[in-house]
Parts: structure tokens; sequence; C-alpha cells
């Protein structure tokens, strides 16, 4: 298995411009854009899910739901990876409360037979202001910084088998994750947790 590393920086455009094609039905612009997003949704929804088999399962109903309905991409409201990656992330939670049992979700929220409903317009543009105080932020990384999480928070693969692909010890991709996260943090304005 070889995973090319791409920097995050030169793919953004090309991914809207696939996307608005997919939107037309083309099959060719459609399998571009999986091969090019896949590993890095996949990677999103097994880091809320765990399980492989599920996370796979979910990654294939994220890409059929992307392929039927591209046409609501609107690349003037928001970027293709950002339309994508809130989609993933929304399937994975779906997925995470339709596991659950009603009894366990509602004693875990605390709250019976009630549904919040959400501002689709504010969330939207929420998601995309966060999106890019976070791809900006994420740009300012060294090359070896942006790879190792890459691999390990977007392709989701472990610190060893990144440290592998990258061919570095293990504690260096520990380290570089570790610089990256305390540098995004910074970046982002993200309180310190400790």
């Amino acid at each position: 298995m070889s995973i090319a590393y791409a920097p995050l920086a030169d793919a953004e455009g090309a991914d809207d411009d696939l996307l608005v094609l997919v939107s037309d039905g083309d099959p060719d612009a459609f399998a571009v854009f999986y091969d090019h997003m896949a590993p890095r949704v996949f990677g999103i929804v097994k880091r809320v899910l765990v399980d492989p088999a599920q996370s796979e399962e979910v990654t294939q109903d994220v890409f059929l739901e992307a392929w039927q309905h591209a046409s609501r991409f609107d690349p003037a409201k928001g970027t293709a990876t950002s339309w994508l990656f809130t989609m993933a992330h929304r399937r994975a939670i779906d997925r995470v409360r339709a596991s659950q049992s009603s009894r366990d979700r509602d004693l875990a929220v605390g709250v019976r037979d009630f549904e919040e409903a959400r501002d689709d317009v504010a969330e939207t543009i929420q998601t995309t202001v966060e999106h890019d105080r976070i791809t900006r932020a994420l740009r300012t990384l060294t090359a070896k910084q942006q790879q190792a999480l890459e691999l390990t928070y977007f392709q989701g693969l472990t610190h060893k088998e990144a440290a592998h692909l990258a061919g570095v010890p293990t504690g260096t991709m520990k380290s570089r994750i570790r610089e990256a996260l305390i540098t995004l943090r910074i970046r982002v304005g993200v309180p310190d947790a400790s």
C-alpha cells in the first residue's frame, strides 16, 4: 500500500471543480474526487466510529449521498472539502446515535423526547468560518507536521503505521503530531485544556 502525500494547499480548488462536474453527472470526475477524498473521509468517520467495518460502510454512504446530491454543493458558500467532511461527520454521528439505545441516549443527554431545532444557515456559516481558520493554521505547519496529521487524523492510520509510511521512528511521528497540535491550538486560539 502506498499513500501519496499531497500538501494541503494545492487541491482545494480542484476539489470544488470536481464536485461541480460530479453535480453534472460526470462519473470520471466522481472517480477522481472519490480517489482523492475517500482516505480522508474514512479517517474522519473512523475517528468517530472506531470500528473499521462500520467506518467503511458510512464512508460508502457519504459518497453515495455526494453522488446523488452533488447539485446541493455551492462553491460560493464553502469548499467541497468542508461540504463533504461535514456530511461525513454528520453521518458518523448519526450512526453512533442509531446504534445506541434511546434509553442510553436519553440518560447521556439528560433530556427525553426533546429535539433541538438547528439553524442550518448559521451552522453552515460557522462550519465554513471554522474550516477556513483551521485550513489557514494548517498551512503554517511544516510539511512534515502536515504529513503527520494527514496520515493519522485524515487517513486514520495509527502512529506506528504513519511512522512506517513516512520512514521515521514512531517516537518521531508522535513528536511531529504533538508539535503540530500545539501549533494549531495556538494559531486557532483554542485554550490549553491542562
